[in-house]
């Protein structure tokens, strides 16, 4: 075993035993098991998800988590995705960015959009750590091998706003949690909820986290995935499957004038293997956001909406050092690119509501508690609007093809 792996070894166990009483207890029921909206009937959409229903379906994509929970107050972490796992600098992947509403801090945006590639892993957390993501991804570049000549990097950071559970001000989030999450990345199923950067999120009135959904294209249309990662923090009315569940509920936008969490945030990660250009891959971020407005988000002035998209496709990836002064890219046609939009709004749509399906009540700072939505009275509201098991019900997608 590498020293590098023994070392994470060690810290996640003693991660696991120091913080497990606490996160026990934080478990509704008792620590009764929640599942994914799938395992309770919810299908969204007519396209079929890869074999994770996750963004590390996109061939090569890794994710890892660093969550920081500790005494009554600390409820934040860390959240890495990497779109491969060997040198991003010196491999970089085209990307490109679309802002819903811009009131957060984003950073390392101006360089892909003005040169339509991304050098780092992507880094989520909250908003008061995003310099300390962004000194780590830093140093975790210019310490790569490969990287000894290397005197500038574009890292990439989001974050959402976590300080009604957690508290913000201290900065707990160091640049070794930065880095945990990154060398604890892998790809197959991710961790969501209550996790990583979205520990202390909420979302539409509940309590949030961290989610992730995929899509896959049938053959005769490219057979190209796309996966979607969310850190969902932002407000409005909360629908399922066209569902009014927060009105349902009683607990929605300007019920009764409540102002608390009334904005928010949503980061939206998205990664696909076809090869799209960066003007297509922001014209696909740019499509992520009808996904926060089918489950009841609205983009509100408070809230920072962020798109980050990339695509892992080999054939597209930018070398840093080339001896050659053109370089052939295949790019997707424009006309071939509508079935990858609608992929997208899809798997954003389920991606949020694995996020709050997944998420558990939490205790935090000044003795705020945020309840996890309650799946059984959802699926109460559900049957009676009739929008569960749809692939029983409906016709599949091949029997509407003519």
């Amino acid at each position: 075993m590498s020293r590098k792996k023994f070392k994470f070894l060690m810290r996640t166990t003693f991660n696991t035993l120091f913080f497990s009483a606490f996160i026990f207890s934080s478990l509704p029921c008792g620590g009764k098991e929640r599942g994914r909206i799938r395992d309770y009937g919810i299908e969204i959409g007519i396209l079929s998800p890869g074999r994770w229903n996750s963004i590390t379906d996109v061939d090569g994509v890794l994710v890892g988590h660093k969550t920081l929970i500790c005494g009554d107050s600390i409820r934040t972490g860390v959240t890495a995705i990497l779109p491969h796992d060997g040198n991003i600098f010196m491999e970089k992947v085209p990307g490109g960015v679309y802002v819903g509403n811009g009131f957060g801090k984003l950073v390392g945006t101006t360089q892909i959009e003005e040169l339509g590639e991304i050098e780092t892993p992507i880094v989520l957390t909250n908003t008061l750590s995003v310099s300390v993501a962004m000194k780590a991804l830093v140093e975790y570049t210019i310490r790569q091998k490969g990287n000894e000549y290397v005197r500038s990097v574009n890292a990439v950071v989001g974050e959402t706003n976590d300080g009604y559970l957690n508290e913000i001000r201290s900065i707990s989030v160091k640049e070794e949690d930065v880095w945990d999450a990154i060398d604890s990345a892998s790809t197959g199923v991710v961790e969501e909820g209550c996790v990583g950067a979205g520990t202390g999120t909420i979302c539409l009135g509940f309590k949030g986290g961290i989610g992730t959904s995929s899509r896959v294209l049938p053959p005769d249309l490219g057979g190209w995935t796309v996966g979607v990662l969310v850190q969902t923090n932002f407000g409005g009315i909360l629908r399922v499957n066209g569902a009014p569940v927060g009105r349902e509920l009683g607990i929605h936008y300007l019920k009764g004038r409540i102002t608390r969490k009334k904005s928010g945030s949503c980061m939206i990660i998205i990664a696909t293997d076809a090869p799209l250009s960066p003007r297509n891959l922001k014209r696909l971020a740019s499509r992520a956001v009808l996904g926060i407005a089918r489950c009841g988000g609205f983009c509100s002035n408070g809230s920072g909406d962020y798109v980050i998209a990339f695509s892992t496709n080999p054939d597209c990836r930018i070398k840093y050092r080339s001896k050659q002064s053109v370089d052939l890219v295949p790019q997707l046609r424009n006309d071939s690119i509508s079935p990858l939009f609608l992929a997208v709004v899809e798997a954003t749509e389920e991606a949020i509501l694995n996020s709050l399906f997944s998420a558990t009540d939490m205790d935090g700072r000044s003795g705020h508690r945020v309840k996890a939505i309650p799946i059984d009275r959802v699926i109460e509201i559900c049957k009676k609007y009739n929008v569960l098991d749809w692939n029983d019900k409906l016709p599949s997608l091949s029997e509407n093809v003519n």
